[in-house]
């Protein structure tokens, strides 16, 4: 036991005859490593950009709905009238008639 304690601790397993089965082993842990590294970094990357989107949804509802509201003040009666008035245009005092056309025989 103490045995195979020092050899670890001296290298020896990497450089006596039968390393080669050592090396391969190192080797193939390694690249696991450093695939696992690189799908963390992917999805932390996803994670950041999902978090960004959500941000950019809740800004652009917001203004949607700060748009929409202020169409519909725009859209009052009230408001065109004080547009119209800018303009020197006035409603109707008269009101409108109703034009009944009779069909023909």
């Amino acid at each position: 036991m103490k045995k195979n304690i020092y050899n670890i601790l001296k290298g020896t397993f990497l450089v006596s005859d039968d390393s080669f089965k050592n090396w391969r082993f190192i080797i193939f842990i390694s690249v696991l490593a450093i695939i696992m590294i690189a799908s963390s970094h992917s999805a932390d990357k996803k994670v950041y950009e999902i978090a960004r989107l959500k941000n950019e949804v809740k800004e652009m509802r917001s203004a949607f709905v700060d748009r929409r509201s202020k169409l519909m003040r725009l859209k009052m009666e009230s408001a065109v009238i004080k547009k119209m008035k800018e303009k020197g245009i006035s409603p109707s005092v008269i009101p409108p008639k109703k034009i009944k056309v009779k069909p023909q025989k």
